[in-house]
């Protein structure tokens, strides 16, 4: 996916620009939106892009993606990209397509890397200029660069990768196996600036007050004469979103509608009219349609058939209600809060695997894309980014800075299963002779839950581990555990008394009971946080409730988390006393037989369970 039209690269410096090829998934877009941040344009192009039209971009970036080498159908850029003189930054598949471009080779790796690793520098200078002998970085690979193409050197390792970054000093053309661009490496940024500002000589030309600005023009020549109808749900990008059109337009020209759609949290609905009309919203209204959308759930288990069912029906209640507000649909276009990780988890680039399907993606608004009929204002930008232009635009900082709501809401976070799934002997040998190693005990469960490994979409078992320990072996132990046995993609560890083996699976769809149930959980923990000043040291806290029956009830998970894009996620370690206490308080509701604490980053786990 290309950023910007070619209109728009016009008003930017074309002569500071950054290419990032993009070999699929989510990665190529990270990199662009860490470029960004450093203060510098970047333009994500094919990777099969003729050599021809790099000519002029002061660097170029080769992103990771979920291809193997070693697969004959595997991605690949063109030779003359490294004929052409300007330096290049290989990460993790990009790294490996260098060597095996310019004459390496690259070979299955014995030991699959994901999670943090420490990376031993050899050399400090160039790219990793002012940083330590050791670094925590992140891995996400399977193969690994075995012989070096002529002229390049190692300049750091792991234990497990002895090529874990290379240069060629002389062609300033360098190779990490390690993403630079996800939070959990801790010098990421500094080595891309090292490579943006010291090995490319870029300079700055990017920041949100311009972003703004060009928005707001953008959005007055598409629209003209038109009128935007958004949906909004009072999370941060739609806010944000709402608040940007009415700069561009005024509030005449764009109008709100709130749709409860019976999965929003407790309360939620009043509270978020409550703070539109006290921030000077008043082009917008709210409707039930919660009914609605509950009997179109009805019976209905899969993650991304309720994604789609949920994103369907958006379409067809805010149809009705465009009707029958007698809105004239030649004078009204549909405006969305969607951002960049929406379109990139649905698959929304060329090579890019499907992860979860987002409400705004459906194939319903797929269509009126294609067809002109929908405006997205701030599709190109990351959480981070959107909070930054929101406190630009004038909204207050506790409106900008709530968790992050998923669209689909707590049907999400609300797991339903009809059967379970079996599990074979082969992991359970493994994962026991993991759990020993850290002393603690453990269990697979029969339910599954979305992750993103390699880059793709996983659909696997979570497992429990029980016993006294702490965060720090925890986060070792589940990082064993999913680099080594395929068919887990997420750990979660038991908070309270319970025999971790006397659990049964209870057959559960999406049911106004259940969903209460889970606002009450959600709301208590909510409380808290907000009683214990806690809420704004965490970046999102879904609590997600799973059909897992120790007694009659279900089971809570905690799964706080900390991140900047929502791209990668470490999970948050609270302090064990407020986890403790917060486990105790849901503990007290009846219904709940067991509560978790979910201690799997993301990658391998993606932030919500479905």
């Amino acid at each position: 996916m290309k950023q910007g039209s070619e209109e728009t690269m016009k008003k930017w410096n074309n002569e500071n620009k950054i290419a990032v090829l993009d070999f699929g998934g989510q990665y190529a877009h990270l990199i662009a939106n860490r470029i960004r941040r450093l203060g510098v344009y970047s333009e994500i192009l094919p990777n099969d892009v003729a050599p021809r039209q790099l000519k002029g971009f002061k660097g170029i970036i080769i992103s990771g993606g979920p291809q193997n080498i070693s697969e004959d159908d595997s991605l690949k850029c063109h030779s003359g990209v490294f004929k052409l003189g300007t330096p290049v930054l290989g990460i993790c598949y990009g790294h490996q397509l260098i060597s095996h471009i310019l004459g390496g080779k690259v070979s299955r790796g014995k030991t699959k890397e994901y999670g943090k690793a420490i990376v031993y520098l050899k050399q400090k200078k160039g790219i990793f200029s002012g940083l330590s002998d050791q670094e925590t970085v992140w891995m996400s690979h399977g193969d690994y660069v075995s012989k070096l193409a002529p002229g390049f050197e190692i300049i750091a390792t792991t234990v497990d990768c002895p090529t874990a970054a290379v240069a060629d000093y002389q062609r300033n053309i360098f190779g990490l196996q390690f993403h630079p661009e996800v939070t959990h490496t801790s010098s990421g940024m500094k080595i891309l600036d090292n490579f943006i500002y010291k090995v490319c000589r870029a300079g700055k030309n990017w920041d949100m007050k311009t972003f703004i600005t060009q928005e707001t023009k953008k959005i007055k020549e598409r629209l003209k004469g038109k009128k935007v109808f958004l949906l909004v749900s009072g999370g941060v990008d739609s806010t944000v979103c709402f608040a940007l059109l009415n700069k561009a337009l005024g509030p005449s020209r764009v109008y709100g509608l709130n749709i409860d759609n019976g999965l929003m949290r407790q309360n939620e609905q009043k509270e978020i009219e409550s703070v539109f009309r006290k921030n000077g919203f008043t082009n917008f209204h709210r409707i039930n349609a919660s009914e609605e959308f509950l009997n179109s759930l009805t019976g209905v288990f899969d993650p991304e058939n309720k994604r789609k069912i949920i994103g369907q029906k958006f379409i067809t209640v805010q149809d009705q209600e465009t009707k029958k507000l007698r809105l004239n649909p030649k004078e009204w276009i549909l405006g969305q809060g969607t951002i960049y990780p929406d379109t990139i988890e649905t698959g929304g680039t060329k090579h890019a695997a499907v992860i979860k399907t987002h409400h705004n993606r459906v194939e319903a608004v797929q269509k009126m894309i294609n067809q002109g009929k929908i405006i997205e204002p701030i599709k190109e930008l990351y959480k981070d980014e959107v909070r930054q232009v929101g406190e630009m635009l004038g909204l207050p900082h506790n409106l900008v800075y709530r968790h992050p709501f998923p669209g689909p809401g707590l049907g999400i976070r609300c797991l339903c299963a009809d059967k379970e799934y079996p599990i074979g002997p082969k992991p359970l040998g493994k994962i026991n002779g993991i759990a020993r190693q850290y002393k603690l005990k453990v269990k697979i469960l029969p339910i599954k839950s979305v992750g993103v490994q390699g880059d793709s979409r996983t659909y696997a078992h979570p497992c429990v581990l029980a016993g006294n320990t702490n965060f720090k072996t925890l986060e070792k132990a589940s990082t064993d555990i999913t680099n080594n046995i395929r068919e887990i993609n997420r750990v979660i560890w038991l908070l309270t008394k319970t025999a971790i083996s006397k659990f049964r699976l209870k057959k559960s769809y999406l049911t106004k009971m259940r969903l209460d149930l889970l606002r009450e959980a959600d709301a208590l923990v909510n409380d808290y946080l907000r009683k214990n000043k806690l809420y704004e040291s965490i970046w999102q806290f879904p609590v997600v409730l799973i059909p897992l029956s120790f007694g009659g009830g279900e089971s809570i998970v905690l799964r706080p988390i900390n991140s900047t894009e929502a791209m990668t996620a470490n999970f948050t370690r609270l302090p064990l006393k407020h986890v403790k206490a917060m486990a105790n308080k849901i503990m007290k509701l009846k219904e709940i037989d067991a509560v978790f604490y979910d201690v799997t980053n993301k990658p391998p786990a993606t932030i919500e369970w479905e």
